[in-house]
């Protein structure tokens, strides 16, 4: 039996079947997407995402925040229009609101990660002009809800599934129930690319804007594959007429990517199943609580988020440092020094920070700890014993209780 503390923040291994693609590609040096007239490995993998995810199209770009950013371009939005998104994200979802000439609108998520829904009701109002869905660290919010009030109000949703590869809702895989869905190929997602991204969309005139503004000069876009007649109509008509961002992914990124698709159900099984395991064993502690996936959500997580039950911020802090001290990192969303994950600290974002109560509590002893799909169940079982006796220690620290 395996007794030492694992390495949570190794990234996925490349497969070795990515060698002999990366091998040609540098003997070669065609790195550039648009060298070849058809078929580079960018184009390739563009097809076989757009294949697993049952969607009509894909476009990879350079990272989750391009085709985030790219998405709400596509869309036509004027200057300043407002885009409803939750408080509880990663700083690139405002950011790309930031970049694309909106105004980010924060709604209040809940103690279980998830949306607020009477908060994003009441703020859903006729100045929102489109909404991003983050389902962050792969918790999945109320779609059914979600997508009848945007519905409704013939309001836009992009999905920020960067966390959600792998996850399904009533069956239908997450980033294919809004207009458009972006994923993230960065080191610590399913699929590791260092970095990159991809959006997918059944919406032929949204694809063809954003491929163009990806950087798609001239008539590149005539090397993304195979047109069906709305496509190539939709590219006819914004030739010349968009200005180009340069968010190209490169052939090197596409090769180290393709080889990882066939392994995604294997790893969002096997992560699936190491999060429900440590989440049981959490589930001892009285000072521990992991909320409960909703009952249409089939999930894929790498990472596992708990919230801490009646403890103060000192021993919030104390309880994060002695897992630290034992080999386990853990992330207090609302406590780890400047956290991208903390709405106050978004200061980009004109205007006063929002009074997001639930939210912030929320953030306050909310964990993060990585669980990666590679690690045995000896591992998950040093991980878990790990956090349960850092937090059995602070409790049983009498001067730690008061505060």
């Amino acid at each position: 039996m395996s007794t030492y503390t694992p390495s949570v923040y190794d990234a996925e291994p490349i497969p070795a079947a990515a060698r002999e693609a990366i091998d040609a590609l540098l003997a070669s040096g065609d790195l550039f997407r648009y060298t070849a007239p058809q078929d580079a490995p960018v184009a390739l993998l563009e097809r076989e995402f757009a294949e697993l995810l049952g969607t009509k199209y894909a476009l990879a770009v350079s990272s989750c925040s391009a085709a985030l950013f790219l998405s709400l371009k596509a869309l036509g939005l004027p200057r300043d229009a407002r885009v409803l998104i939750p408080a509880f994200t990663f700083a690139a979802v405002p950011s790309s609101v930031v970049h694309a000439e909106c105004v980010p609108v924060l709604c209040e998520v809940g103690e279980n990660y998830r949306i607020d829904m009477a908060d994003f009701e009441a703020k859903l109002d006729a100045s929102i002009k489109a909404v991003i869905i983050s389902h962050m660290r792969g918790h999945t919010s109320d779609m059914d809800a979600i997508m009848a009030l945007c519905e409704a109000r013939n309001i836009p949703v992009i999905e920020d599934a960067a966390h959600s590869l792998g996850t399904t809702w009533h069956g239908e895989n997450i980033g294919t129930l809004g207009r458009v869905g972006c994923f993230s190929f960065q080191s610590y997602k399913l699929v590791n690319a260092g970095e990159g991204g991809i959006l997918v969309t059944d919406d032929a005139d949204l694809l063809a804007q954003a491929v163009i503004m990806s950087g798609a000069y001239e008539h590149n876009w005539r090397k993304h594959g195979d047109m069906d007649p709305a496509l190539e109509a939709a590219f006819a008509r914004w030739q010349n007429q968009l200005p180009l961002y340069n968010l190209r992914l490169s052939n090197l990124s596409a090769a180290v990517i393709r080889p990882q698709l066939p392994l995604v159900q294997e790893r969002v099984t096997k992560g699936r199943a190491n999060h429900d395991y440590v989440a049981a064993k959490l589930a001892q502690s009285p000072w521990m609580s992991v909320p409960d996936k909703l009952a249409p959500e089939a999930r894929a997580p790498d990472s596992i988020q708990f919230n801490l039950e009646n403890m103060s911020d000192e021993e919030t802090r104390a309880f994060a440092q002695a897992a630290a001290a034992r080999g386990v990192k853990v992330q207090v969303f609302g406590l780890s020094t400047d956290n991208a994950r903390a709405f106050w600290n978004w200061n980009f974002i004109a205007g006063d920070t929002p009074e997001l109560p639930r939210t912030r509590a929320m953030l306050m002893r909310a964990c993060d700890a990585r669980l990666p799909a590679r690690l045995t169940r000896d591992q998950l079982d040093v991980v878990a014993d790990t956090l349960l006796a850092a937090i059995n220690e602070v409790k049983a620290q009498p001067a730690l209780k008061a505060g």
